[in-house]
């Protein structure tokens, strides 16, 4: 737990020096509160995410709250409290706790648990103590925060102001305190038409997406009142808006998850763009911060792991190749990774090709293939890249989900992108087959061992999450949490989820929801849809007409050394 603590802190560090003051006054209060508690006798109050509104190492967007109040009693603004750091003293802290344990007392007991103070030891106020006075030193270290110095901030002007002075900008950051930290300071450096989506942004995030991006959200201009030609956001924007008016993309801090960072591109790198180029800029941490959380070198690693499995043509790091790193993993192809704007539509499309193209060769493959028996194996020679000999492996599961795998000749995994494995199976029709390798049965039956837990660990009864189903299901049942109560939410579609749940789609509908999901259909349009085809009965296999599916093996092919 101090590990986590130390490095959520650190992270604070890394995305804004005000932020991560803030935060430190913050643990310096919640530790106040508990040991008013305890040198009182009183009970703690424990909340479901136990002080978790506090924490300074979330990460989801939410601006947390402001602890501290100015004289007059108000609550100030987090903004302020981060843009004009006070190090209030003990005397302070002992009253603010006190005055903060009374309103949970009084007004929201019912928010929390509360735990006799007896059930802790007796030396636990002593420890927050020192942890307090600590923290207080390190506050008192640093003093306030100075802008005019912040490099980062500086650059950031920079890029807004001259850079790209008459572009529209997408900033990204993790954290609101951040983000709105940052439009008070550049909007006091002369940065106009510029605002902060949060989570708790006054205004509604999506109708700030409207303001910055009015033509791919065909708005009329000033229909959502003045456009923006900055928007600095946390990851609430990240998924579901279409931002494609703008090109360039700021991290100002960078995400744990590399998937945030292809969600973030996502937004502006959709139909509809009309720049040929999209810029990603990306604020490294400093190198003392780095040194301790390693994020630069956590992300390279993901990626680096990642680039191993799908494939990749394009550099994200300045100092890397460019055939490493990332657009297979934006598109999805390895169907890790569950991203609303997934490459499976292309994928469907080019198998489709290579079989349609196949059988227009040689009309007979379309009476043959279908006819050939389960587990049937051939070989060739291996395609010259860095994987070597192997096998590649196809199942198909219990669910009817087909799957691909690449293994060596030890059974191991290396490669689960699919488009990359049809292009190693790729040979002309004369190909003479080779000698299977001697490895080959066993390496092929770890493959498939290893395919049928995968997609049942991912995916369970709806298969992979990159398929249609899974995505539809997953994206329209949060659709209805999040609408409950509302016109949206219909017994119809709660059919229509569940029958999606129960039972696999059919190949037309499979079709056609990857290709809605692929352009970017909203969450109640791909509603509507999904409860149309459901009473035009093209949705789901009736019960009557599903077959009760084993596991199976269908063919495999090896690869060896000639």
């Amino acid at each position: 737990m101090m590990g986590f603590c130390r490095v959520g802190l650190f992270k604070r560090l890394e995305s804004s020096g005000g932020s991560f003051i803030l935060s430190l006054e913050r643990h310096i209060l919640r530790n106040a509160l508990a040991q008013h508690a305890l040198d009182n006798g009183l009970p703690l109050p424990i909340g479901k995410s136990d002080f978790g509104e506090f924490d300074p190492s979330q990460t989801d967007g939410d601006a947390e709250p402001s602890l501290f109040e100015s004289e007059n009693g108000e609550a100030e603004d987090p903004v302020a409290t981060v843009s004009e750091p006070r190090h209030p003293t003990r005397d302070f802290i002992r009253a603010k706790a006190a005055e903060l344990y009374a309103l949970y007392r009084d007004r929201y007991s019912s928010r929390f648990r509360w735990l006799p103070s007896g059930l802790f030891t007796s030396d636990l106020s002593e420890h927050l103590r020192q942890d307090c006075d600590r923290l207080l030193a390190i506050c008192d270290e640093v003093g306030p925060w100075r802008h005019a110095e912040d490099a980062k901030l500086n650059a950031l002007t920079t890029l807004l102001q001259s850079t790209h002075a008459d572009e529209k900008v997408l900033v990204f950051t993790q954290y609101a305190d951040t983000a709105e930290f940052l439009v008070r300071e550049l909007e006091r450096r002369g940065v106009t038409e510029i605002a902060a989506a949060t989570g708790n942004s006054s205004e509604d995030p999506t109708s700030l997406a409207y303001r910055f991006s009015p033509r791919s959200n065909l708005r009329r201009p000033g229909q959502d009142r003045e456009e923006l030609r900055v928007l600095v956001a946390t990851d609430v924007l990240s998924e579901g808006q279409n931002l494609q008016d703008a090109h360039v993309v700021v991290n100002y801090d960078l995400p744990w998850a590399i998937i945030r960072l292809i969600q973030r591109a996502g937004r502006v790198d959709r139909i509809g763009q009309q720049s040929p180029t999209i810029l990603c800029y990306s604020f490294m941490p400093a190198e003392g911060v780095d040194t301790i959380i390693r994020l630069r070198t956590r992300i390279r690693a993901r990626l680096r792991q990642n680039a191993e499995v799908v494939g990749t043509d394009e550099a994200f790091f300045e100092d890397e190749a460019p055939e490493t790193i990332i657009r297979d993993l934006y598109n999805e192809r390895s169907g890790v990774l569950n991203d609303a704007d997934g490459g499976e539509t292309d994928l469907a499309s080019y198998a489709y090709g290579i079989w349609k193209d196949a059988k227009e060769r040689d009309p007979s493959l379309e009476r043959v293939v279908p006819a050939l028996p389960d587990v049937v194996y051939t070989a060739k020679a291996a395609p010259a890249d860095t994987l070597g000999p192997g096998a590649i492996v196809y199942v198909r599961t219990g669910d009817d989900v087909d799957a691909l795998a690449r293994v060596n000749p030890e059974g191991k995994v290396i490669s689960m992108s699919q488009r990359t494995i049809l292009d190693a199976a790729a040979c002309p029709p004369d190909t003479a087959p080779a000698p299977r390798g001697s490895w080959h049965h066993e390496a092929v039956a770890a493959g498939a061992s290893h395919l049928l837990t995968e997609q049942k660990r991912i995916g369970g009864q709806l298969g992979g999450r990159s398929g249609a189903r899974f995505r539809v299901y997953d994206r329209l049942n949060r659709f209805v949490q999040e609408r409950q109560g509302t016109l949206f939410v219909t017994d119809e579609l709660k059919r229509a989820i569940e029958d999606v749940y129960r039972s696999p789609l059919r190949p037309v509908a499979t079709e056609t929801l990857n290709r809605q999901l692929k352009s970017g259909i909203s969450d109640e349009d791909l509603a509507s849809l999904v409860v149309a085809m459901r009473a035009e009965g093209r949705l789901t296999v009736p019960d009557d007409q599903r077959r009760d599916l084993q596991p199976r093996l269908i063919c495999s092919l090896g690869l060896v050394q000639e």
